[in-house]
C-alpha cells in the first residue's frame, strides 16, 4: 500500500494521524468510497462494520484486513459525524486531502457506495466488495486473501 498512500497520512476514527505504511502493511485493503448523506451507503456501512469486526475480533489469528474510507461527504464535520455514528474502527483519508479525487479516478468510482478490494500494490482484487460481502459474508475474505498474494496462516 506504500504505492497508493505514499507520503500521506490517514486518520483513525478518533482523529489520530496514522502512518499508512505501518497500518496497511501485509493486509488486504478495502477502499470504501462512501458518504453520510447517501442512503445506500448508510444501509451498507453497518454490514461492512459487522464484517470488519468479525474478521478482526473474532478470528484467530486476526485477519490481515483493513478498510480505508474515502469520503464523498460535503464537509469535514459531516465526514467526522458519519465516522463517529456509523463506522467501524477503520482508517480514512483526511477530508481535505485532494488525493481522494485521484483515487476515484484511478478506481473508476462513478457511484457510491463502492468497496474496492486491493492488493499491497494497489492492484484491484475486486471492485465488487460490497456485493460479495452481502452475498457470501466472511467467506469472500478467503478469495481476497488468495488474490492478494499475502501468505499467512489465516483460516476463516
Amino acid at each position: 500500500m506504500v504505492d497508493v498512500f505514499s507520503g500521506r497520512l490517514l486518520v483513525s476514527k478518533d482523529g489520530r494521524s496514522v502512518d499508512p505504511e505501518e497500518a496497511l502493511q501485509n493486509k488486504v485493503v478495502g477502499l470504501y468510497f462512501s458518504a453520510g448523506w447517501c442512503s445506500p451507503c448508510r444501509d451498507f456501512t453497518p454490514v461492512l462494520c459487522d464484517f470488519y469486526t468479525e474478521l478482526l475480533e473474532e478470528t484467530q489469528p486476526t485477519a490481515p484486513f483493513e478498510v480505508v474510507f474515502i469520503s464523498s461527504d460535503h464537509s469535514a464535520e459531516e465526514m467526522a459525524g458519519y465516522m463517529r455514528a456509523m463506522h467501524g474502527d477503520w482508517l480514512a483519508l483526511p477530508f481535505h486531502d485532494p488525493y481522494k479525487h485521484d483515487l476515484k479516478k484511478r478506481y473508476n468510482i462513478t457511484a457510491i457506495p463502492k468497496l474496492v478490494i486491493v492488493k499491497q500494490t494497489g492492484e484491484v482484487i475486486t471492485d465488487k466488495g460490497r456485493k460479495q460481502i452481502r452475498d457470501k459474508g466472511l467467506s469472500c475474505f478467503r478469495n481476497w486473501l488468495e488474490g492478494a498474494d499475502i501468505f499467512q496462516n489465516f483460516s476463516s
